[in-house]
């Protein structure tokens, strides 16, 4: 049997600061960034679990789900440095279809929680930039591409980088000419990318 363990919050975020300072003007726009952040989650049961290593972003997503008035739980993975955030928040569909969204901020909210939950962007300062988006479901990944084009970021050929590897597994890359249209209309909210994204990008 696994063991659990509770853990207090290593970072502590107010929810009224943590939407002050993000983009997001609506409750729309945060049901949406949740949805789009639900490709790092899994249903178990009545529940739904995002996993990391670290707590950084599951608190953000955390006060987010407060903000909403739904409740989530944190919990360490045993020994491992891997943490979980619980909720049984009815709104997450993970079939939920971002084309239903009706303004540009959604459109923008849920890309912006899908690249937190599967983007990627260099560790390094000394790597070349890039920003991707990964996914194993093509049409997914199709989706995504008509609405970064809607929002007017450019990207790169959807393609397989290796079928021998692993034969669903889908990549676009930004286009470097819309980098900086990346970082303003999308961004992150994801402690870490946001930082890199201030760091490489000046903003």
């Amino acid at each position: 049997m696994r063991r659990v363990q509770k853990i207090s919050r290593e970072v502590v975020i107010d929810p009224s600061e943590t939407t002050r300072r993000s983009p997001f003007k609506s409750k729309s726009e945060i049901k949406a960034y949740l949805q789009g952040a639900l490709h790092d989650a899994y249903r178990r049961k009545n529940r739904i679990r995002f996993s990391q290593k670290g707590t950084e972003w599951l608190t953000v997503l955390k006060d987010l789900f407060n903000h909403l008035g739904h409740r989530s739980w944190m919990y360490r993975e045993g020994r491992r440095d891997v943490y979980d955030l619980e909720t049984t928040a009815g709104f997450l569909d993970f079939r939920f279809d971002p084309r239903t969204l009706k303004t540009s901020e959604e459109k923008a909210a849920y890309i912006r929680g899908f690249f937190d939950a599967e983007g990627g962007i260099p560790h390094s300062r000394d790597a070349t930039f890039y920003i991707q988006l990964v996914q194993k479901d093509r049409g997914k990944m199709q989706m995504l591409k008509e609405l970064l084009q809607l929002l007017g970021v450019k990207t790169g050929v959807l393609h397989n980088p290796s079928h021998r590897v692993d034969p669903s597994y889908w990549r676009c890359f930004v286009s470097t000419a819309s980098h900086s249209d990346f970082a303003r209309i999308i961004g992150s909210w994801h402690p870490m990318k946001r930082m890199r994204f201030e760091e490489r990008m000046m903003i």
